[in-house]
């Protein structure tokens, strides 16, 4: 991650909530709801699937959730959580849950709605899902600047950074202002609103950068080893070049510069689909790697042309393809991709071998396995 040689070329990939769920041994309720399950499952499958990094994705949770829940049950292959105040959570056997409200309806803020001075962090896995104002969980109240983040968000990274003693790379991850837009409002109010009220937009992504910024550094204080910003929504799939420009690049490089203005971690960006078109801008906002490089016809990246392109600024993560290679291929096909990867982007160092984008829930656990494989036998420098 700082463009030095290791002895061998990283295995990293990040594994869908839904792998978690079907592979690991707590169930579904329990991983995406406890602090313990999660982190219990994060390290497992990572001694399975030999990865030599760990990305936690999910925050610390409400040490107290328990107490909250009416009642659980099932329905169509589902498990219903019933909550205190009405609501419910709709946890399916391999996707992340959904919360809905009383009314049956998932939370959206209307645009109009939103004072940009209201806003300073979004947490789109929050036990009850996204709310405006934004409150974390059971809070009768708004969350409040200078106590924002409760001590227990951070539990879990706590967890994780004990279990792996520095054995293996442990990542945080903060979500980007734009992401956290369009998580806030929806996407086709959100992008919507990028066209008619283009000022309030910026106002809004603007107050945002200031929450992120210092979830980041929290997570850094704890002794992660990278902050990935997670910013999945920045792809051509979204928005055009002349768009990220205005609307993602100033704030994820306020992001970036305000984490390591403080501790000297790597910092990395996801964004997933097609970015081909915006590589070198990515790069200028700073960040010391790409993650996700999906390939068609997921995406737009010709790995050898990203390193060309960048690699000398920027360490480069991903480039297998999740579908057509990790869920439906088998072994051989999986070590033939990795093996291509290599061969395409680890020459002189900056290279994590790695899924595009999120492996699949019903992935074989053999083709994760391949990737490590092929690297121990091909990844040597």
């Amino acid at each position: 991650m700082r463009l030095t040689v290791p002895d061998r070329v990283p295995v990293m990939c990040q594994l869908s909530l839904g792998h978690y769920f079907l592979n690991a041994v707590r169930e579904a309720v329990d991983i995406w709801h406890s602090t313990e399950g999660f982190a219990e499952a994060l390290l497992a499958l990572r001694g399975r699937y030999g990865f030599d990094g760990i990305l936690v994705n999910l925050p610390g949770r409400h040490p107290e959730w328990r107490t909250h829940i009416r009642s659980i049950g099932d329905r169509g292959g589902d498990r219903i959580i019933l909550w205190d105040n009405g609501w419910t959570t709709v946890c399916p056997p391999d996707d992340n849950p959904h919360v809905l409200r009383a009314d049956g309806r998932r939370h959206r803020a209307r645009f109009e709605e939103v004072d940009p001075d209201g806003l300073y962090y979004v947490e789109p896995h929050d036990l009850l899902g996204l709310k405006h104002p934004y409150a974390w969980d059971f809070a009768s109240g708004p969350a409040q600047r200078g106590a924002f983040f409760p001590p227990w968000r951070y539990d879990t990274v706590d967890l994780v950074v004990r279990a792996s003693a520095g054995r293996v790379s442990v990542h945080g991850e903060v979500f980007s202002p734009f992401s956290q837009f369009l998580d806030l409002l929806g996407y086709t109010e959100g992008l919507t609103a990028l066209l008619l009220d283009r000022g309030k937009c910026l106002a809004c992504l603007s107050a945002l950068v200031e929450g992120t910024v210092e979830l980041g550094r929290g997570l850094a204080a704890r002794g992660v080893d990278a902050v990935l910003i997670s910013s999945a929504f920045a792809g051509g799939g979204f928005i055009s070049p002349g768009q990220y420009r205005d609307f993602v690049l100033p704030f994820e490089k306020a992001v970036v510069s305000g984490i390591k203005a403080r501790f000297d971690i790597p910092v990395y960006t996801h964004t997933c689909g097609r970015i081909g078109d915006r590589l070198e801008l990515m790069a200028e906002s700073g960040t010391d790697g790409i993650d996700t490089m999906d390939p068609p016809p997921l995406g737009d990246v010709v790995l050898a042309e990203a390193k060309a392109r960048v690699g000398a600024r920027l360490f480069l993560k991903g480039n297998i393809d999740p579908v057509n290679v990790m869920l439906d291929g088998d072994p051989a096909v999986v070590r033939e991709a990795a093996r291509r990867c290599l061969e395409a982007a680890m020459a002189g160092g900056g290279y994590i071998l790695s899924t595009a984008c999120s492996v699949p829930p019903r992935t074989p656990p053999e083709n994760i396995a391949a990737v490590w494989e092929t690297a121990e036998e091909f990844g040597r420098y």
